[in-house]
């Protein structure tokens, strides 16, 4: 295509010649031409490409929020529920967690500084880790799924996400009892959910915030089902 291109232009110059034997003309137009060209390639490659990039991955990013709101509806929030017992320096005591239809933005990505920097306390022994195994057992061919989702690949955190998840769940699967344990087994396992559980929050607070500005009807649902409100209802009571 390269050579078809050159020797096309090739030929269009020498035609012109042919016609009007004006070599000066062919010159000039050359060099305008070349001179025009960085700033056609600025034009073209930088600033039209960057819009039109930008618009495509808003709109994937769209499309992959969908695929996060389907994990959380069918796994996330029961898991968060499920893991939650096994921080003994719970979240829940300050309230850092207990969002309403008044959260802005900046107290959702407020609400994100303070899980990622959360001082954990996680005990496996704190919670019934057959409950887990099973649970997760039920939903490993739904989170395959999710894997095979191309889009995922550009959102890094949350493919974190699914990895510790599957990792927590190959653990326990492969342990045909889950008492008795040794202690290193117990510390490893509460690595695991500590992991899991650290990017669950971050990325459930991140899709609560993508629902509130984008969403309100779905926001309102996960408002009144707040895992982490213990009154929280479906029912609408105001």
């Amino acid at each position: 295509m390269s050579v078809s291109l050159i020797t096309l232009s090739g030929f269009l110059y020498l035609l012109y010649y042919v016609i009007y034997t004006d070599v000066h003309s062919i010159m000039t137009w050359f060099l305008l031409s070349a001179a025009f060209l960085p700033i056609n390639i600025l034009i073209v490659t930088f600033i039209i490409e960057g819009i039109i990039s930008a618009r495509d991955k808003r709109l994937m990013l769209k499309k992959l929020n969908m695929v996060i709101g389907v994990f959380y509806s069918e796994v996330g929030t029961v898991l968060l529920k499920l893991l939650t017992p096994y921080n003994t320096n719970s979240l829940q005591s300050g309230g850092d967690l207990d969002f309403n239809s008044g959260w802005t933005r900046r107290e959702y990505d407020n609400a994100v500084n303070i899980v990622k920097n959360y001082d954990y306390k996680i005990e496996s022994r704190a919670g019934d880790l057959t409950d887990l195994k099973v649970f997760l057992g039920e939903k490993r061919d739904f989170l395959l799924r999710l894997l095979e989702n191309p889009n995922l690949l550009e959102h890094e955190t949350f493919t974190d996400l699914l990895w510790a998840v599957f990792h927590l769940n190959d653990e326990l699967a492969h342990r045909k009892s889950l008492t008795g344990l040794h202690n290193a087994d117990y510390n490893h396992i509460s690595n695991d959910i500590k992991r899991a559980y650290t990017l669950l929050l971050t990325e459930w607070l991140s899709y609560m915030s993508h629902l509130k500005s984008d969403y309100p009807y779905l926001y309102s649902l996960a408002v009144r089902t707040n895992p982490f409100d213990p009154d929280a209802s479906p029912e609408i009571k105001e």
